[in-house]
């Protein structure tokens, strides 16, 4: 397992994806992902000088007529992938990587995978409003310009999860996989709203849902001044409310997890104490249940 602090630390963004990919990937037979094939579409008769490789020999033995199969080209799965870089992101626990590093990690391996599989990657950067926009692309040069791009990605301003997904949506297009990393503190029902649209439009839809343990389990004691990164918006609070904030967000987790769950779509629960390879192996097996809408 690969220590996502350690991890982050690495300037080289490529070999990090590389070796988070070849982690998660061990014992696992195949990939989830489909890309570029050829399925069968038709028979039609033999024509003269055609190659006899798509005769079909059996179906010849049944009839006694000769015929060729046609193939349909399917596309290379391709995935957008949508960071959310607001200033909550830059919260860093005791333990393990900042959030928007730990995102940096998934979104690079991820990007790392589809590419080298030949398959499409895209990437879409944003808080407010989209900051970057990658479409999805084949190709070594396009992952390096992912990957610069992660890398120079910094958290700040407020989120607006709801239109920067919108947008990311409404640029896809051609059905594939969109992949939402963020901490979802934002609005929870037009977040929905836009991943439900997505899935309605034939995408395969994951959220990775980036906390800390910190965020979790409120390790502080005695009085405390928190402050909004992205309102700074300060409250003095103190370990006698510990228990009700924990509870609150055990509800928060766990209403997440029902509602993709509801929607059908790919929960994914990635704490930044989490070795990288261990999360993404999890999304792979989940994924791998099923081929791509």
């Amino acid at each position: 397992m690969l220590d996502a602090a350690l991890l982050s630390a690495i300037h080289d963004l490529e070999f990090v994806a590389r070796v988070t990919v070849e982690g998660a990937l061990s014992g696992l037979h195949r990939s989830p992902f489909h890309g570029y094939s050829a399925e069968f579409s038709q028979y039609r008769h033999y024509r003269a000088g055609e190659d006899l490789k798509y005769v079909d020999w059996k179906l010849f033995a049944r009839t006694d007529r000769i015929y060729t199969k046609q193939f349909r080209e399917t596309t290379n799965a391709r995935m957008q992938l949508v960071v959310d870089a607001s200033a909550s992101m830059s919260f860093r626990g005791a333990a393990g990587a900042s959030k928007l590093e730990y995102a940096r990690l998934i979104a690079a391996a991820l990007a790392h995978l589809l590419t080298f599989q030949g398959d499409a990657a895209g990437l879409t950067v944003y808080d407010e409003q989209i900051r970057a926009y990658l479409g999805s692309r084949p190709g070594r040069a396009h992952l390096r310009a992912i990957l610069t791009t992660l890398a120079n990605t910094a958290p700040h301003g407020r989120t607006a999860s709801p239109a920067a997904l919108r947008r990311a949506i409404d640029l896809l297009r051609s059905r594939g996989i969109l992949v939402l990393i963020s901490d979802l503190y934002d609005d929870e029902d037009g977040v929905v709203a836009e991943l439900r649209r997505a899935a309605r439009m034939g995408h395969d839809v994951t959220v990775f849902h980036v906390l800390t343990d910190d965020e979790m389990t409120w390790p502080w004691r005695g009085d405390v001044e928190v402050e909004d990164s992205e309102t700074g918006r300060r409250l003095l609070t103190s370990t006698t409310r510990a228990a009700e904030y924990r509870a609150r967000m055990q509800a928060f987790v766990q209403r997440w997890r029902e509602r993709c769950t509801a929607a059908g779509l790919v929960y994914v629960l990635a704490t930044t104490t989490a070795p990288p390879d261990h999360t993404l192996k999890e999304y792979l097996l989940r994924r791998g249940r099923g081929p791509l809408r």
